[in-house]
């Protein structure tokens, strides 16, 4: 015997026709087709109102979508995404809520569905998620307290030439206090970063600290304690050195992350020549000042956020000064120092330099220059010579 077969049309008919002739109880019949009493009124009142067409399923879409973009504000929006390439849908819908205040501006996840749809939006690569690490960032608790500097990595030009920018940072409020165009190589090198310094100083005033990896022209081998004439320029300007440990750039991520939305927005095309690209890195640094939004800083750009240093760059920056409780000695031009009469090797990138001498137990001295220690000498023990930091 063949089956019945049957369709969910065919059974609200009956269920309502078996209502209509009063066969049984409204209860008994939802119990008898498995159907909710809600269920049940809902199909008997689409009957009333449109007979047996109203028992057809209904589209579940709803009538208005209150993520729908409108024609106008979906071009702007397409518009500036074209004149900032780089620019995600939070950006834009900031910028275009701070700026344009006219429109009627659609959530973030809306403005990424347009993308979307128009091609314009590449995913994003999952990344590898690491621990967050306040050390050496505890020190970035408003602006100028750190600064954050760095060569990105190299690209060249259209000529053939090296590009290597130096860039600085505002490690509290992400504000670019420096992009130049040049390379990092040659002996010239600490005189170019030194002047690129200067400058800085001279237009933002000068921070507390300077965060700084294990490269040049900045650092130098162990056996120089880590210092190169750069770092003691700085040293001697009462800046502190805050060095990132080796192969842990992240400790500097977000001077990192600065350096890809560098490449990004002026990178490509290859500028003609190294004067072209410096143009390029000042319209960027303007816009990325003033007009970007950056997420961390609620979507502000960093010129609302920076606020210049009252440490003003003096006319010329004196000699190095210890308390009158420590041993001062002038290093001679080998970079060693003599201390109760015998000879210690200190540094190379010391020599001619004043260092100060703190005995802190019988026979035992620490090393400083400026601020920083160098390390300890024990007197009693000639053999073990200088022990660095």
């Amino acid at each position: 015997m063949p089956w019945d077969t049957t369709d969910p049309m065919s059974e609200r008919l009956k269920f309502v026709l078996a209502l209509r002739k009063r066969r049984s109880t409204f209860s008994s019949l939802c119990a008898a087709f498995g159907v909710a009493p809600k269920t049940g009124y809902k199909w008997l009142h689409q009957f009333d109102v449109a007979g047996v067409d109203g028992l057809e399923d209904r589209s579940r879409r709803p009538k208005s979508n209150s993520r729908a973009i409108s024609a106008r504000v979906g071009r702007r929006l397409l518009d500036l995404r074209g004149e900032h390439p780089t620019w995600g849908p939070k950006k834009l819908v900031a910028w275009l809520r701070d700026n344009e205040r006219g429109w009627d501006v659609p959530a973030a996840s809306t403005v990424g569905e347009l993308l979307k749809r128009r091609g314009l939006a590449v995913p994003r690569k999952r990344l590898k998620q690491f621990h967050p690490r306040t050390e050496p960032l505890r020190h970035a608790d408003k602006s100028n307290a750190v600064w954050a500097m760095d060569f990105k990595g190299w690209f060249r030009l259209g000529d053939g030439t090296r590009c290597d920018p130096l860039t600085i940072t505002d490690a509290f409020s992400r504000y670019l206090i420096c992009c130049k165009a040049g390379t990092a190589t040659g002996n010239q090198l600490s005189k170019s970063v030194w002047d690129a310094l200067i400058r800085a100083f001279r237009e933002y005033g000068m921070p507390t600290a300077i965060r700084i990896d294990n490269g040049q022209p900045w650092a130098a081998p162990k056996g120089d304690l880590g210092l190169t004439k750069l770092s003691t320029m700085i040293l001697k300007a009462d800046i502190f050195l805050e060095r990132i440990e080796p192969g842990k750039p992240q400790q500097n991520g977000r001077h990192e992350r600065f350096h890809l939305t560098l490449k990004q927005e002026t990178a490509l095309p290859p500028s003609k020549d190294m004067l072209a690209q410096q143009r390029r890195f000042d319209e960027f640094q303007l816009e990325y000042n003033e007009v970007r939004p950056h997420e961390a800083l609620a979507q502000r750009p960093p010129g609302r956020i920076y606020v210049p240093s009252r440490r003003a760059l003096p006319e010329r920056f004196s000699e190095p000064e210890y308390p009158s409780w420590y041993s001062v000695l002038t290093l001679n031009r080998w970079g060693h120092g003599n201390l109760r009469g015998r000879d210690y090797f200190i540094s190379t990138a010391l020599r001619e330099e004043r260092v100060g001498f703190l005995e802190i137990e019988e026979g035992c001295f620490e090393l400083y220059f400026c601020k920083l220690l160098l390390g300890r000498i024990h007197t009693g023990h000639p053999e073990l010579g200088f022990i660095a930091a």
